[in-house]
């Protein structure tokens, strides 16, 4: 059963801006695991963790270095939680997350699918 769907679509360009004028914001968002030298990349990963709060309901006090966008062996991204967010995913009962990211021209997005 689904328990909760997101997306979310984020411009590189606006992304990049943001991460240029706030120091540590990359920092503030990423594991390390998941710092890239591709602002693509970058922008993507931060539409995955936008779909999945939203997924999850938006709630306050999810830390964003509590999830991390992965990939598996064959490249398929994946969500790693832990913390606030590991909490919230029992909480709600999901048992599995489903992601997809994608990026051209300039946009990055990811759409994210809760199952119990």
């Amino acid at each position: 059963m689904i328990v909760g769907i997101g997306i979310d679509v984020t411009q590189v360009s606006r992304f990049s801006e943001a991460v240029a004028r706030t120091p540590g914001l990359l920092d503030k968002i990423f594991t390390p695991a998941e710092h890239d030298t591709s602002m693509q990349r970058m922008a993507g990963r931060f539409a995955a963790k936008e779909a999945f709060a939203k997924a999850l309901g938006a709630p306050t006090g999810l830390v964003w270095t509590d999830v991390e966008v992965r990939k598996d062996e064959a490249g398929k991204p994946f969500f790693s939680c832990a913390g606030t967010v590991a909490a919230l995913v029992a909480e709600r009962g999901i048992a599995t997350i489903h992601l997809s990211i994608t990026h051209d021209a300039g946009i990055a997005s990811a759409v994210v699918v809760c199952e119990a």
